[in-house]
This record gives structure tokens, C-alpha cells and sequence, in this order.
């Protein structure tokens, strides 16, 4: 009984602070959850002073802006510009030169051997006047070996050497003078190859001589030809020849021979081929360099 009155007491006086904990804990949510709701900020009254404000970095876009209006160009990055370009350039044009020369040697190499054709020469033009080799110096010239009678080859080359000719003074403003040599002196006089080469390029040159002069002129040019023997000036006869029309450059030097089975376009650009070649060297090509056997 003692005991029991002794407890007693002791429990109520007890239960109070085991109950406190419990409401200062809600007390403490409560101020938690009102300091946690977001206040209204006070109206600005004046300008802000603050030294921080102040010393606040500028912003990234202002920096950038910045960045790009000064931009990595200096003066040093110039110079090493513009003498990287200039040692390019130099660069460049040293190893174009060294293939240029590479290429006309290899084409003269090419043409080791080449025929010694043309020489010196003298017969009588369309208008009877005397015209030798020395009237071909100073310019391109075509020359063709045939003869007036002749029914369909020598009138097929002769118009392909005029589409040739004018194919090239349209393209390169060069005038080549297109040259016609009988291999039939007994039938061909000065009336006759007159008379034959009206029907082609108004600066188609006819020429025509002794039996002997025109012997001597195909040989130097290596045509060959052949006539019937004991032909007489009114017989009716075909001549065999060699079928070729020669590039002459303006040295009086033999550059090419295009045959019947090269078209007139072939022929055109192969020509322009060494008018170009000459221009770019100088006034030489790679046929001025190569022997003649």
C-alpha cells in the first residue's frame, strides 16, 4: 500500500514532460513550413548602390561580343600569311616548269629518228611566178603532193586540209598557208593548177615546174610517186603518189605527216596541239629539238 501511494504521485507529475516534446516538435513544423513560403519582396525606393552590383562581371554575351569584334587577326599572323602564300605560289610554279620541260623532252625523246622532210626547192606558183622554200619561212604551212587529173583523193585531202586550216585560224587566229605541189608536170601547167585550186581555199597555193625541179622537190620532201613511161601531155593516165599533207612550222621545219585515214577533226587538234606547244616554248617545239635520220 505504501509503495502504491509512493508511484502514484510520481506518474502524474510524469505525464506532462513526456507530452512536450511531442508539441514543440508540431510547434517547430508549423514555423518551419511559414518560413519556407516565399515573402513578398519590397518595393524598390532608389537606386542600388551595392558594391557588389558594382564589381559584377560582364555578362558572356558582352564578352563574346567583344571577342568577336577584336577577332585572331595581328600582324605577325598577316605576315606568316601572306609568306606562306607567296612560297606556295613559287612552290608551285617551279615544279609546273619542271613538268613542262619533263614532258618536251620526253616528246622529243619520242620523236628520236623523226625523217629529215623539206629542203630547198624552187618552181613556178599559179600565177607563173617563182616561189621556193624561202616563201614558206615566217609561216605555218600545209603542203600536198598530188596532181589536177586525180578523181577523188587529191579534191577529198584538199578539202580537208581546208577544213583544217580554217578549223585553226577560227580557234588560234593563226593563218596556215595551205601549199598544192603537182606530181604531174607534163599535164599540169600554170593554166591548168590555176584553173584547179579556185575550186579550194582562196589561199591555196599551186605550184608546178620542170619535170627535174618537181622530182627534186618530192624527193626532198620523200614523195614518192610514178607516172606511165612515154606519157604525153594529152594522154589520159593515172598517177600513183604518196598521200600525205606536211606541217611546216615557221622555221621551215618539218613538224607532221597526217595521212588519208585521219579525219579532219584529228588532224585539227593535233595541230592546235603544236601551235600550242610553240607558243609555250617560245617559238620551238619538241620536233626543232629531235635528229632527223
Amino acid at each position: 500500500m505504501l509503495a502504491r501511494s509512493l508511484i502514484a504521485p510520481l506518474r502524474a507529475a510524469a505525464r506532462p514532460a513526456f507530452a512536450a516534446p511531442s508539441r514543440a516538435f508540431s510547434a517547430s513544423r508549423l514555423a518551419l513550413d511559414t518560413s519556407s513560403s516565399p515573402k513578398p519582396s519590397a518595393p524598390s525606393t532608389g537606386p542600388v548602390n551595392d558594391a557588389s552590383t558594382a564589381n559584377a562581371a560582364p555578362s558572356s554575351s558582352s564578352t563574346q561580343q567583344n571577342r568577336t569584334q577584336a577577332g585572331p587577326f595581328t600582324l605577325k599572323a598577316g605576315a606568316v600569311f601572306v609568306a606562306t602564300g607567296v612560297g606556295l605560289w613559287y612552290y608551285f610554279q617551279s615544279e609546273k616548269e619542271k613538268v613542262r620541260e619533263r614532258k618536251r623532252m620526253e616528246t622529243a625523246a619520242a620523236r628520236v629518228g623523226r625523217p629529215k622532210i623539206g629542203g630547198p626547192f624552187l618552181l613556178t606558183d599559179q600565177d607563173g611566178k617563182p616561189f621556193s622554200d624561202k616563201d614558206l619561212l615566217g609561216k605555218w604551212s600545209m603542203v600536198y603532193f598530188g596532181f589536177t587529173n586525180c578523181p577523188d583523193i587529191c579534191p577529198e585531202e584538199l578539202d580537208k586540209m581546208t577544213v583544217v586550216v580554217e578549223g585553226v585560224s577560227a580557234s588560234h587566229k593563226v593563218d596556215i598557208l595551205p601549199v598544192f605541189i603537182t606530181c604531174d608536170p607534163a599535164r599540169d601547167d600554170v593554166n591548168a593548177v590555176k584553173t584547179y585550186v579556185k575550186d579550194f581555199h582562196p589561199s591555196l597555193v599551186g605550184l608546178t615546174g620542170s619535170y627535174d625541179d618537181v622530182k627534186k622537190t618530192c624527193k626532198a620532201y620523200r614523195v614518192y610517186f610514178s607516172t606511165p613511161p612515154n606519157t604525153k601531155p594529152g594522154d589520159d593516165y593515172l598517177v600513183d603518189h604518196s598521200i600525205f599533207f606536211y606541217l611546216m612550222d615557221p622555221n621551215g621545219k618539218f613538224v607532221d605527216a597526217f595521212g588519208r585515214s585521219m579525219g579532219a577533226e584529228n588532224v585539227t587538234n593535233k595541230v592546235r596541239g603544236y601551235l600550242d606547244e610553240w607558243k609555250e616554248f617560245g617559238g620551238k617545239g619538241s620536233w626543232t629539238e629531235a635528229p632527223a635520220a
